[in-house]
């Protein structure tokens, strides 16, 4: 599991995400990249939870259930294209996941600690996929992608949030 993915293997739209993961074996980077956001969140403090940069934009408690629902959506793509389901699997508009979840009375601690058990529930799955199952392909918002694509895109997408909560929630002065 210590290779480069293919360009054959996933929609050029997840390239930005692809492309910030490290080298390194996917079940490492899972466990890595996941301890440093937890280590970067606990420095957040709860103040900065309702947040928003923008009128309009998420707030940092949205971004974060955000990042739980993605991960949860794409781990379910995985063990299904792992088990080689041929269904075309529909996207999500995540905009109207976010609109249909008040995370406003949650807490940053909360929030982190769903996201830990996700991720332990993620990297559970991956563990056990055997090489075949991390070339298997599948459909997904009308795109083909493979297992191990995915692995890379969720933890991409993982440090494509951190950086953004690092430059706009934190990187100006937030009030609430």
């Amino acid at each position: 599991m210590n290779t480069q993915l293919q360009k054959s293997e996933y929609p050029k739209y997840y390239t930005p995400y692809i492309e910030k993961v490290p080298a390194g074996k996917l079940r490492s980077l899972f466990k890595s990249i996941h301890k440093e956001t937890q280590e970067f969140l606990a420095t957040v403090g709860e103040i900065n939870g309702n947040f928003r940069y923008e009128p309009g934009k998420w707030t940092l408690k949205e971004v974060l259930m955000h990042m739980i629902d993605t991960e949860k959506i794409f781990a379910y793509r995985a063990l299904a294209f792992a088990r080689k389901d041929e269904s075309s699997l529909p996207g999500f508009d995540e905009n109207k996941y976010a609109d249909a979840v008040d995370v406003s009375k949650r807490t940053i601690k909360d929030l982190m600690e769903e996201f830990d058990l996700t991720r332990k529930m993620t990297m559970q799955t991956f563990k056990h996929f055997t090489e075949e199952e991390l070339s298997n392909k599948g459909t997904a918002s009308q795109n083909k992608i493979s297992v191990r694509a995915i692995g890379y895109v969720i933890i991409g997408h993982e440090m494509h949030h951190r950086q953004v909560i690092q430059d706009k929630y934190l990187g100006k002065e937030t009030k609430i």
